[in-house]
């Protein structure tokens, strides 16, 4: 398999693997946008020449847009391979260059986002383990930081206080979301139609800076639900799934 990485320079013509659509899409815009800033920040997309889901996108901690203190680690935001493209060893792959290129940046070790069981986009557990990541720090939720550390002198990353005890003040649904997604580009819009039509409390909140991603009230930015206060789910929904929650 070859490989290409994504830059500003190649990035409005290639594709972008979880939303492979054409660049007037709002999802790929979104995406585009989103990762066209990133890039100063050290954010790495590495993605296989072949139209599919086969990527990994990782940039170093200070800059992830998620409430964690990872001194001179690089964090994982996502680690993908699906369909026809999975079972071939494109992940170890991906992650193998994840890692030589961390060593050569002088990176501590790596981490990345998981749980005890595989929840729908998040890393796979088990996948983790094989590769010798450990948990190093967990969120009332389930939501686990795991890390590979490259010495055994290396720092241990943790979650920030702020998202170990995922709580809000405020009833009704609330969602803090990010455009590192490109699907809630579509699909929040869709939920925010919903809950009007249905007459039920719903905000939509987009954390729109790294600086308020850092601070959320819970592990995961790219897509947390809360019910009256409470975490309720990392998984993007469509408008059925919605009204399933709602009991409609």
């Amino acid at each position: 398999m070859e490989y290409i990485k994504v830059t500003k320079e190649n990035l409005e013509q290639e594709h972008i693997c979880c939303a492979i659509s054409i660049n007037k899409d709002v999802q790929v815009q979104s995406k585009k946008e989103w990762l066209y800033n990133r890039f100063d920040d050290g954010l790495v997309f590495l993605k296989s020449v072949e139209r599919g889901k086969c990527f990994i996108e990782y940039i170093p901690a200070e800059n992830a847009w998620n409430p964690i203190d990872a001194d001179n680690y690089m964090y994982i935001d996502c680690l993908w391979v699906s369909g026809s493209l999975k079972g071939h060893g494109y992940s170890t792959d991906l992650l193998d260059e994840c890692i030589r290129d961390s060593k050569a940046k002088g990176k501590s070790g790596l981490c990345i986002l998981s749980s005890a069981k595989k929840k729908p986009f998040l890393a796979d557990p088990k996948y983790l383990m094989h590769k010798g990541f450990f948990v190093c720090d967990e969120a009332d939720n389930g939501i686990q930081l795991w890390f590979l550390p490259f010495s055994n002198d290396a720092i241990v990353p943790q979650i920030k206080a702020c998202a170990k005890h995922p709580h809000i003040d405020e009833k009704g649904y609330v969602l803090f979301y990010t455009y590192q997604c490109p699907f809630n580009a579509r699909y929040v819009p869709i939920l925010e139609e919903v809950a009007k039509k249905q007459s039920v409390p719903f905000k939509a909140v987009l954390l729109s800076s790294k600086s308020e991603a850092q601070n959320a009230p819970t592990p995961i930015t790219t897509y947390a639900f809360f019910q009256d206060g409470e975490y309720l789910t990392n998984e993007q929904m469509n408008d059925k799934r919605f009204l399933k929650i709602l009991g409609k």
